[in-house]
């Protein structure tokens, strides 16, 4: 499953999440205008609040694009009007459904971005966790590297070719978040106790769990080709599901002004 190459469907008809697959939304800040107006009319006061905390307007757009495109997701999992779902969050800041749903099992999701893209995971049941990086090479340093990567980690990164490198990191980056993310737990976990796999070639995978071994069976690591110049990474519990990977087109999101919902979406 890690192994193969990313393939972004267009969505046709009513969207469904079946209990056996992962999904993985993938939206571009290249939307019609209108379309953050309505977003926002989505959000509740306080992710309001928080997008017009940020002073550069791309910052804004892109918390408003993941709160919204995520609210109208669930709205079609669960049934419910976008604008009336409600989050509550871990103590390390983690989002969950807040108010009790009759699916069972339950929607999981997971969300981030990065630069123009946004990725939404979403599962019925599996804990999960996604992460999409640019790629920089001002960040893409060794003594960066020392501070976020286990020792095995930094050794196996100092084999890289030069021009290969900046990629390998980021690849380490994405997949360690994915996991941390999926545990929710935040940097509670140091970094340096849990080793990923990431050199060109490698399928993903936890390699070794030292603060409890067996974490590395119980996640399954997915690479994801988020776009030019982007590292993307999933983390799934279990392995006994599918990847189906979307993309928030423009028609949809055209769509979706009139609706506030993506289940009528023709292809």
């Amino acid at each position: 499953m890690s192994g193969r190459s990313t393939i972004w469907h267009r969505p046709r008809g009513r969207y469904v999440l079946p209990p056996d697959e992962v999904h993985v939304w993938r939206a571009s800040l290249d939307q019609p205008q209108d379309l953050f107006a309505r977003l926002t009319h989505l959000l509740s006061e306080e992710e309001r609040a928080r997008a017009g905390r940020f002073h550069f307007e791309v910052d804004r757009k892109r918390c408003i694009l993941a709160r919204g495109v995520l609210r109208l997701l669930l709205g079609d999992c669960l049934g419910t009007p976008a604008e009336q779902l409600q989050f509550r969050y871990s103590e390390f800041g983690k989002p969950s459904l807040a108010q009790p749903s009759e699916l069972h099992p339950p929607v999981e999701f997971n969300v981030s971005h990065s630069g123009d893209l946004v990725l939404i995971a979403l599962s019925r049941g599996r804990t999960l966790g996604v992460d999409i990086e640019r790629m920089r090479m001002d960040v893409a340093t060794e003594e960066i590297a020392t501070r976020f990567f286990s020792v095995n980690e930094c050794r196996d990164l100092a084999t890289v070719a030069p021009e290969l490198r900046c990629a390998a990191f980021f690849a380490c980056w994405t997949r360690k978040e994915a996991y941390l993310k999926a545990r929710g737990d935040g940097l509670s976990l140091p970094l340096e106790q849990f080793d990923v796999s990431f050199l060109p070639g490698d399928d993903p995978r936890l390699i070794e769990t030292r603060h409890d071994p067996a974490e590395a069976c119980r996640w399954t690591l997915h690479a994801l080709e988020g776009g030019f110049d982007y590292k993307a990474a999933l983390a799934v519990e279990g392995a006994d599901w599918k990847l189906k990977c979307w993309e928030w087109p423009k028609e949809l999101s055209t769509r979706c002004l009139a609706t506030d919902s993506i289940t009528t979406i023709e292809g």
